[in-house]
């Protein structure tokens, strides 16, 4: 039996997913009518189109000019790939683990490129200890845990006299926190995160120190081709940067429609004002359900400490006594009632927790979201989590 009535407001944009995340407002299937369709993306308006996509990048992430900025396949994993096949193997590896996707890349480092690698770990919720990290080894990390709704606060840890690179999966930070561009060497993202963008394609940005790894190291295993980012020099060797990556020339044949999509996104971006703006819009959605949990006897942030917590991926966890004394299984279960029951009245669509996360919700306040649709949102929360919890009083 409901203990709530419904609310009377509900969200104009029910969209909080993670990931596709939320279409920049005021989007409309028109503002596509530019596309560079059934041409060649070789073709000069296609390399044009996509030189466009990489220079409003620049533009609005305030990428220092001596950075290249390509367009890769395979979304963010795909990047993330790129970077670490590519790069890893001369120095020692350190990885920070603590979410699903920097899981990931320990898996891919130690199992499959088979580097023994030094990984420093952390429950969901918390960092791992960045005292640690050393400026001898390279780095791979994720900025911002999408899936834990963890980040780090700042890029204090990474030594500015560094002798390894830093690889850094910016994939829900970008375009909503400050990425210290000098602490970082390879750093991906992809369309589909903070722009709303659509998925299948990753952005790999590389720093001078970056591209003199790729031209001065080998590595040991095949590259596929997907992955090759350097023209082999007479004697087989890695050679120079293939720089027509990074000038609108892709790898692989890339969705021209996507990239018009993207184009409008970075378009927006710059009309309301660029970085400033979109991180200011994350915050403030952010600082709603910060706000909300506050009243909120039965939720909270899976991230504690607010200043590791993220404004884009934003994780709760239910910690009213009903639910927090159940088995693991039933935990699971209520939360993914919560979802099931704000998705059947349309006010929140797949925020449900990561598959592999402690069950909760997960619902994304990047900048492409409006602050007022969150507003509307949390009364929802309350009930749907007093009609999920009277249904289980009472089976």
């Amino acid at each position: 039996m409901t203990t709530l009535a419904k609310p009377a407001m509900r969200p104009a944009r029910p969209e909080f997913s993670s990931g596709p995340c939320a279409k920049r407002p005021g989007w409309t299937p028109e503002n596509l009518q530019n596309a560079v369709l059934g041409r060649s993306h070789r073709s000069k308006i296609g390399k044009a189109r996509l030189k466009e996509a990489i220079d409003r990048t620049r533009e609005v992430l305030q990428v220092p000019d001596d950075f290249l900025i390509g367009i890769v396949p395979g979304s963010d994993t795909g990047a993330v790939e790129m970077a670490m096949w590519s790069m890893l193997g001369p120095r020692p590896v350190q990885l920070l683990a603590f979410e699903s996707f920097g899981k990931d890349w320990v898996t891919d480092v130690v199992k499959q490129l088979k580097i023994p690698a030094e990984v420093l770990d952390a429950p969901y919720g918390e960092l791992p200890d960045l005292t640690r990290v050393r400026p001898d080894a390279d780095l791979v990390f994720t900025w911002n845990g999408t899936t834990s709704g963890v980040r780090v606060p700042n890029a204090d840890f990474i030594s500015a006299d560094r002798e390894g690179v830093v690889i850094c999966d910016a994939t829900s930070a970008a375009f909503a926190q400050d990425l210290d561009w000098t602490k970082l060497d390879a750093i991906t993202f992809s369309w589909q995160k903070a722009l709303g963008g659509e998925a299948a394609h990753g952005v790999l940005i590389l720093s001078p120190r970056a591209v003199a790894r790729l031209e001065s190291y080998t590595p040991p295993w095949p590259m596929p081709k997907l992955f090759r980012m350097t023209a082999p020099n007479k004697e087989g060797g890695g050679g120079k940067v293939n720089l027509e990556i990074f000038e609108g020339a892709t790898i692989n044949t890339p969705s021209m429609l996507a990239v018009e999509d993207a184009v409008d996104a970075l378009k927006w971006a710059a009309s309301i004002g660029g970085l400033t703006e979109m991180r200011r819009r994350a915050d403030a959605n952010l600082a709603v359900l910060e706000a909300w949990t506050q009243r909120a006897p039965w939720a909270a942030f899976l991230a504690q400490d607010p200043a590791i917590r993220s404004n884009t991926s934003v994780c709760l966890k239910v910690i009213d006594s009903r639910v927090t004394g159940l088995s693991d299984d039933a935990q699971a279960d209520f939360a993914k009632k919560l979802a099931a029951a704000l998705e059947r009245e349309g006010v929140a669509l797949d925020v449900g927790g990561y598959r592999d996360a402690p069950p909760g919700l997960r619902i994304w306040c990047g900048a492409t979201v409006d602050t007022s649709d969150l507003d509307a949102l949390t009364p929802w929360l309350d009930w749907a989590f007093a009609t999920v919890a009277a249904d289980l009083l009472t089976a």
